[in-house]
């Protein structure tokens, strides 16, 4: 099972691709936070999600027509965009591709839990780290609770957990997961023999391992040293943790 986070960039263009459009597990929770943040108003949605007032204006639509959205494509993959997404670039992979990804990828969201590519799926903006919603919500991890690292390791079953999610959004299910089936990801960039990550870099190269890991039906570890995406090359694996360094 593969993890990755949301995108804040959403898109608008309807995909003609052959994914049946399914329901989120956890629509009723999502349909309660909607609710909740309908009755704040713009000037407080900016305030609580550090967002410029327009955006706050069109989350404040969003969510006060959450369930009569005009957005024409509804599948949560087609939705996304932002740097994972455009290296996974899900519109290039054929059919079968599609169909496995469906099965072994997971989009954690701060609203739905988790989306599966083929999730019917609101346009919001809804940062899993937001702290201190309407209705004494504390944040959205104490929201969640256990929901969503249950029903992922149902989903997954056996299999290994590749995490490609931000910390931010893995802490979501990390404390619920068995630390022995979770399998780490880190990108470094190496220049004048200093390392680092480089966020939009590592975003970009997270994109390249879910699709090399779904093009490849990757389901053990020995195989993802063979990684060479972007220039990225298998350095170590400790423990669960894979390093892959990129030389500039």
């Amino acid at each position: 099972m593969i993890l990755i986070s949301p995108a804040k960039r959403l898109s608008e263009q309807t995909v003609n691709r052959n994914l049946a459009l399914t329901e989120p597990v956890f629509k009723g929770d999502a349909d309660k936070l909607a609710k909740s943040l309908s009755k704040l108003s713009p000037k407080d949605i900016q305030s609580l999600m550090n967002v410029s007032e327009e955006i706050a204006r069109l989350n404040h639509e969003r969510y006060n027509n959450w369930n009569a959205s005009t957005q024409k494509e509804r599948r949560a993959i087609f939705q996304f965009e932002g740097d994972v997404f455009k290296n996974l670039d899900v519109q290039s992979l054929d059919d079968n591709d599609l169909e496995y990804m469906n099965k072994n990828l997971r989009i954690l969201s701060g609203i739905y839990g988790f989306l599966k590519p083929s999730d019917s799926m609101n346009p919001y903006r809804l940062e899993m780290g937001t702290k201190s919603l309407p209705e004494n919500i504390s944040s959205l991890y104490d929201f969640w609770g256990d929901k969503v690292a249950n029903r992922i390791k149902k989903d997954a079953g056996e299999d290994l957990i590749f995490n490609l999610a931000s910390d931010e959004y893995f802490s979501v299910v990390k404390n619920y997961l068995d630390s022995t089936k979770v399998v780490d990801f880190k990108f470094y960039t190496e220049k004048n023999g200093s390392r680092k990550i480089i966020g939009v870099i590592a975003k970009r190269v997270r994109g390249e391992m879910a699709r090399f890991l779904i093009s490849q039906r990757i389901k053990t570890l020995d195989p993802i040293k063979k990684f060479n995406a972007m220039g990225f090359n298998f350095l170590e694996l400790t423990g669960n943790e894979f390093v892959f360094v990129q030389k500039s």
